[in-house]
């Protein structure tokens, strides 16, 4: 079943008193058994090797918005120059792979920028089910491959803006004869349907505390906020790909390694703030990695399993 990916501005304030009311705050005891903490491995494969991430853009995205998250994707691997970089954020995911041992491949992971298909015409309509978003998903490679639909502001799916802002999950496919899985990730743009639930803080929220929105980093609410959700997902897609890796609680919306750090960009964050993110001098904007293409962005924390606490750039 997809993993669902929850932005946190509805529930940020309930979901806070149990899992974050800042970047450094104790999720479990460190250094205890790893199946008492937060994230349980549950056996499954993780995802190793070399592998594609493919992007499906459905409906009229702009190519200077296709440049905001190719570039994105690119600087997973390709560390910037200037620190803190992408690259570095992406290296925390290594420690699920260090606690999963012998029981999953050895291999590392390593993403690069794959197939970029473009759909601008439409071709299932503007309203998508989620099995049209596995259709969509479907038309990248089927093996060694995450295959990301990204839809256009003017597409609505079932549950976005509702209870998601994105999914990832995984297909059985046939290649050549044998039987691989891929997986694969939708996000949608939320710049016209949800702004304040989908891409905060850079959209002032729709519940909870109020407070003013940042400044995007790319000057794109829309396309920071897919970035933001794609970055959480590609966490959750690498430690818990087909449903068995690390998660905790339902494995119909389990808390993975960016969803168990709701609403935490940055070290001092509490419900209604990010965190205290760097801020672009000349244009004002907030961020915390540094990506390809002199290109910022802002990704969210991830749960770092050694200490039990949410790690940030910043």
């Amino acid at each position: 079943m997809a993993s669902q990916y929850l932005i946190v501005v509805k529930f940020l304030a309930l979901i806070s008193l149990f899992n974050i009311s800042s970047a450094s705050r104790l999720l479990s005891t460190p250094l205890q058994d790893p199946q008492d903490q937060l994230l349980r491995y549950h056996n499954g494969a993780l995802l190793h090797g070399t592998i594609a991430v493919n992007l499906i853009w459905y409906g009229n995205f702009k190519p200077s918005q296709r440049a905001i998250v190719a570039d994105f994707i690119t600087s997973l691997s390709v560390s910037s120059p200037t620190q803190p970089s992408v690259a570095a954020w992406w290296k925390a995911i290594e420690k699920y792979y260090h606690l999963a041992g012998s029981k999953t491949s050895s291999s590392a992971l390593s993403l690069y920028l794959g197939k970029q298909l473009l759909d601008d015409t439409y071709s299932l309509g503007k309203s998508l089910s989620q099995k049209q978003i596995v259709q969509l998903a479907s038309r990248g490679d089927q093996k060694n491959a995450i295959n990301v639909v990204l839809t256009a502001a003017d597409v609505t799916v079932d549950g976005f803006c509702v209870n998601r802002c994105g999914t990832h999950g995984s297909k059985s496919a046939l290649v050549k004869g044998k039987k691989y899985k891929f997986a694969y990730i939708w996000v949608g743009n939320s710049e016209s349907q949800c702004p304040g639930y989908c891409a905060w803080p850079f959209h002032q929220p729709i519940y909870g505390p109020q407070s003013p929105p940042l400044v995007a980093p790319n000057n794109d609410v829309g396309l920071d906020g897919i970035v933001m959700n794609l970055g959480g997902l590609l966490a959750g897609t690498a430690t818990n790909p087909f449903g068995n890796g690390f998660y905790q609680g339902s494995t119909a919306a389990p808390l993975e390694a960016a969803s168990a750090c709701p609403g935490v960009y940055a070290k001092g964050a509490y419900p209604g703030y990010a965190g205290d993110l760097l801020v672009d001098p000349q244009s004002g904007a907030s961020y915390n990695a540094h990506g390809a293409n002199g290109r910022k962005y802002l990704l969210p924390a991830i749960y770092d399993p050694s200490t039990s606490k949410c790690s940030t750039l910043v």
